[in-house]
């Protein structure tokens, strides 16, 4: 059934953020970093066609940063846009258009060709 299938969606996305143990706890149980990955886990389960993600790194540590990272990258490869605020230059290097602003003013804009697997 649909819902089901929905369940099914929502427990593989929660292991995919390491958060499958926390299915049953509501927000306020959970840390900021904790939050920032069960939103993740929503996105993921929606499988939305454009994703608005605001610092979705912001409160996790490297290696949590890191999982987040990827999974924002198997949605856009699944065929989701992805627009990303980020402070972090490491994840700013991985997008395919860099946009820079000071002050509120665009100051500098890069668009990158990334190879994917379907170009190799």
């Amino acid at each position: 059934s649909g819902r089901a299938e929905r369940r099914r969606r929502v427990q593989e996305a929660l292991e995919q953020v390491g958060m499958a143990h926390r299915l049953r706890h509501y927000p306020s149980q959970l840390s900021g970093g904790q939050q920032q990955r069960v939103a993740v886990a929503r996105a993921l389960v929606g499988q939305p066609a454009i994703l608005l993600a605001d610092e979705p790194t912001g409160n996790l540590d490297s290696r949590n940063g890191d999982a987040v990272m990827q999974l924002l990258s198997e949605l856009h490869r699944k065929g989701s846009t992805i627009c990303m605020v980020t402070h972090d230059a490491r994840y700013a290097a991985l997008a395919q258009r860099s946009v820079r602003l000071f002050d509120g003013r665009i100051v500098d804009e890069d668009s990158f060709q990334r190879l994917t697997r379907e170009d190799e």
